[in-house]
């Protein structure tokens, strides 16, 4: 009986859940990031996605708790906020409203939802976010081996190779002594008497750090912190320890620092010579017992260092590791440190302290040699399979004071070995052995675009010749932001399937603290691939929180005259055109549109309102009648010309048209945060801006624009800068143009997306098929031919520098909105309601989509099959769907096996099934 009695009520229990369970919260966040630890804002939104097997769901209301702490929150005890029953649809960005929120305080919170027939959730897991510091309650103090003002180090941001004298050069190098560069260790042991309750680290080592507690690895990260404008902002890391990690006695904190962005060599390669300072470092530990009492460990004068076994580290031009300069120990409990040196307390860096709230770069994937080539005795080229960026991991195995001389680069010599010479040489990493049986060694503070790998004067997995090491193993490290992917896409079309994995290593490889142009030469954020790649890389990644993190690098990075340079962080000033081009600068006005249209947001918008408008007055500072004349144009457009600047096409044609496009922007800005004096004034400027626009670059008698090039007529299309009764001409005019190239482009790093997009939007997806369906060059096919496994900076490797570039990569907003459908609503932010309606070209048998929207999954799936067209999608709950099908108005159209004449969906998985 008693077996009873108590499956029955399991049962109960059951049906209860499944009941309850229609509808469920889930990945729970707060300001768009899963339990942060320094959350600055004074009221975090908190969202939610919903999951349901049941089609239709909508949310009709939610009830949020927030307690101080988890047992709390477990009993239902919201001693902070208890929302209440909230009637609402909303489940994204909704303000906190309790009670006021203390700093450096960790609060825990859960949420209950009904559906749209009011039948309650169950409670969701338990989230966390915990507010951070005020900038006065870190107080920082920044130590290090030596002061600035004693570092003789360069200041100003000139240093440009292309300028730098070798007079110059040579008196860096010796007016720099090695503490000036040299990367260092510190260490502090303190004593821990009483049972923790938590413990939290506020740390930040420029330019590059690794902390160590007890000798283990304090997170996974690699290159932390994210690079900055060093004068404008300093990101710090939080980091929770775990009961583990700290020990009843004595306790020992390790740094190892490396130079970084924040102080970059002259020996070796280097694309500029700038220092904010030397290495330096700021630390805050706060320790809370379960007595209620708290314990600070800081940086201070009390830490002593001394210098690491790492005797060279540039970002830009290597590592070297001298394993008998080792201290083992040095970083653990019982360690004599009675040789290390007092630190000093450094100046502080002039930028703001702030937490870093975005994801950190980890090391992603690692891959084995994939073939191995003795070029000639001890003499070895290694292909690791994969261009992209990274470091090396060696085991070696040999003498006491041996070097392995370790090259890396993306392409080879004619004579077979590594190439540097148009990526930046010399680049390579050093180890000296200790001698001491198998030792394993990875660079901390340097990373390079390689695929191939030159080792010299080696053994090879044998030891065939005793005055040589052995190199036992070796593996490349494919490190990236880990934000994670969004999307995945898989077609019928070979060509497309590898353009999508070419594009995306590159995409991976230049996805580092910023979005870079290369992962070797430059290693610089180019502003134009965010927002001319931007569909693409919202489609692709979770970019919820690098984004923000991006417009405060732009915000930091604009100068006084409203203008925003071409790359940021703006570490070298380039001057001319190469710090000035709307098209480059324009990003800070696009972004946070693209980011309220991909992520429902507007607070991008609000908060960088005044950096979009002191841009956009800009340029109208440097207009003559609403018409800009500066800048780099379409960058490396197509021809038999050098790549370089617009050739094909006006620069003034690509300025002002970008002019136009960020006053309309602004206007649109304007009217969302009802500005109600710049709405006129911002929209009689953009109506100005297309009025002179077409008197100057339109010819009204061969409805051509500019130069008739496809860039001309693109961007004026894309942009609806043309007359409404001309458009059509000028779409026949773009037409002809690519059809007389043999359906070929001839636009750049900036008009591929306007040229792809005015043709998918204007009903000409055949054309972009075609053009994009081969293997010559202007194409992706050529690259895929020629066996590269990254997309490169000119359509034909031969005659570029860079093998890993994402710049040309604008296809893949094709990929996803056109090929599978999934179009954006402008009405409704966010995909809280949007538009599958897929394109079937050429020969294409299918594609299948998805991809994670801030509300949950969306897919979309098509395949030809015995004349018919099917298509199957998924909408995530609490939102809607329109599903527009290429077919006839008049063809029968079954959902599910239904036939039906509705085509707007609500949540759920559907089978759409027609005649082609």
């Amino acid at each position: 009986m008693k077996n009873f009695k108590n499956i029955l009520f399991l049962f109960c229990l059951l049906i209860s859940f499944i009941l309850n369970g229609q509808i469920s919260a889930v990945h729970l966040r707060c300001e768009m990031t899963e339990n942060p630890l320094a959350v600055i804002e004074n009221q975090p939104r908190l969202s939610w996605q919903l999951v349901s097997k049941e089609q239709n769901v909508i949310q009709s209301a939610y009830q949020i708790l927030v307690a101080s702490s988890e047992e709390k929150l477990k009993k239902n005890e919201a001693d902070i906020w208890n929302s209440g029953k909230v009637i609402s649809n909303k489940n994204l960005q909704i303000s906190y409203s309790g009670i006021s929120l203390k700093n450096e305080s960790k609060y825990f919170w859960k949420v209950k939802v009904w559906n749209q027939k009011d039948k309650a959730s169950n409670w969701s897991q338990t989230a966390s976010f915990r507010i951070a510091p005020s900038t006065s309650a870190l107080n920082p103090i920044w130590i290090g081996a030596i002061t600035k003002a004693d570092s003789h180090l360069p200041e100003g941001r000139n240093y440009h190779t292309a300028t730098f004298n070798k007079e110059k050069k040579a008196s860096l190098i010796n007016a720099s002594d090695s503490l000036s560069r040299r990367s260092i260790m510190l260490r502090k042991p303190f004593s821990v008497n009483k049972e923790i309750k938590e413990a939290v680290v506020y740390v930040s080592g420029l330019g590059h750090y690794e902390l160590t507690i007890n000798g283990k690895k304090i997170g996974n990260s690699v290159f932390a912190p994210l690079w900055t404008d060093y004068d404008k902002t300093v990101n710090y890391n939080v980091c929770e320890l775990n009961a583990d990690e700290l020990q009843k006695g004595e306790n020992v904190i390790g740094v190892l620092l490396g130079n970084g962005m924040y102080n970059t060599l002259a020996e070796r390669y280097s694309k500029f010579y700038v220092s904010f300072g030397p290495p330096t470092l700021f630390f805050k530990m706060k320790i809370t017992y379960k007595d209620g009492s708290e314990e600070i460990v800081k940086s201070d004068g009390s830490w002593k260092y001394s210098k690491s076994p790492i005797t060279y580290n540039s970002i830009f031009g290597g590592e070297d590791y001298n394993a008998n300069l080792e201290q083992k120990g040095w970083n653990g409990r019982g360690f004599n440190d009675i040789n290390w040196k007092k630190v000093v307390t450094q100046e502080a860096p002039k930028g703001i302290l702030r937490p870093q709230t975005t994801t950190p770069v980890t090391v992603q994937k690692r891959y084995e040699v994939k073939e191995a080539k003795e070029l000639k005795p001890n003499f070895y080229i290694f292909n690791m399979g994969q261009n992209l960026s990274g470091f090396t991991t060696i085991k070696v195995k040999g003498k006491k004071g041996q070097t392995v001389r370790v090259w890396v680069g993306e392409s080879l010599n004619e004579d077979g070995t590594v190439g540097q010479g148009k990526t930046g040489k010399p680049y390579y990493y050093d180890y000296t052995l200790k001698g001491e049986g198998v030792e394993e060694w990875q660079p901390k503070f340097s990373y390079y675009g390689f695929q191939y790998v030159q080792i010299e004067n080696i053994n090879y997995k044998e030891t065939k010749d005793e005055n040589l090491p052995t190199l036992l193993d070796l593996k490349s490290n494919f490190i990236y932001n880990s934000a994670g992917e969004a999307g995945t896409f898989e077609s019928s079309n070979d060509i497309f399937n590898k353009t999508h994995l070419l594009i995306n290593n590159a995409i991976k490889s230049n996805f580092q603290s910023v979005f870079t142009d290369c992962p070797q030469r430059e290693k610089l954020g180019w502003l134009e691939e965010i927002h001319l790649n931007g569909p693409g890389l919202l489609f692709n990644y979770n970019l919820e929180s690098f984004i923000p993190a991006t417009m405060q690098n732009i915000s930091d990075s604009q100068r006084e005259n409203g203008l925003i340079p071409t790359i940021v962080p703006e570490y070298v000033v380039f001057g001319g055109d190469f710090t000035d081009s709307p098209e480059w600068g324009v990003t800070g006005v696009i972004l946070p549109w693209m980011y309220y249209e991909y992520y429902g947001d507007a607070s991008l918008i609000e908060k960088y309102y005044p950096v979009m408008k002191r841009y956009v007055d800009y340029l109208g500072t440097k207009a003559t009648n609403h018409i800009v004349s500066h800048g780099l144009g379409d960058w490396y457009d197509y021809g038999t010309h050098p790549a370089g600047y617009s050739k094909n096409s006006p620069i003034a044609l690509s300025a002002t048209s970008h002019f136009f496009y960020g006053a309309s922007l602004l206007a649109k800005a304007s009217k969302l945060l009802n500005k109600t004096e710049d709405i006129a004034k911002y929209e009689k400027l953009t109506s100005d801006i297309k009025n002179a626009f077409n008197k100057e670059f339109f010819n009204p008698e061969t409805k051509q624009y500019g130069t008739s090039s496809q860039f001309s007529n693109a961007v004026p299309v894309f942009m609806d800068i043309v007359e409404p009764q001309y458009k059509q001409a000028v779409m026949q005019n773009l037409l002809a143009d690519i059809k007389a190239k043999g359906d070929r482009l001839t636009t750049g790093d900036v008009g591929n997306r306007y040229l792809f997009q005015a043709l998918a939007r204007n009903g000409e997806n055949e054309t972009m098929y075609k053009m994009n369906n081969h293997f010559d060059a202007p194409g992706y096919g050529f690259q895929i031919k020629f066996g590269l496994t990254t997309l490169t900076e000119q359509w034909d490797p031969r005659k570029g520098n860079s093998w890993n570039h994402f710049m040309m990569g604008q296809i893949e907003e094709w990929f996803y909105q056109s090929l599978a459908g999934i179009v954006p609503d402008d009405q409704n932010p966010g995909f809280k309601h949007f538009f599958i309606q897929p394109e079937i070209v050429g020969d294409m048998t299918f594609v299948k989509v998805t991809y994670k929207s801030i509300y949950g999954n969306i897919a979309s799936a098509w395949e030809k099959k015995d004349g018919k067209l099917i298509l199957k999608v998924e909408i995530p709950a609490n939102t809607s769907a329109t599903i527009k099908l290429p077919i006839a108005n008049n063809s029968e159209i079954k959902v599910n096996g239904k036939p039906t004449k509705d085509l707007k969906l609500g949540s759920g998985k559907y089978t759409i099934e027609c005649k082609l």
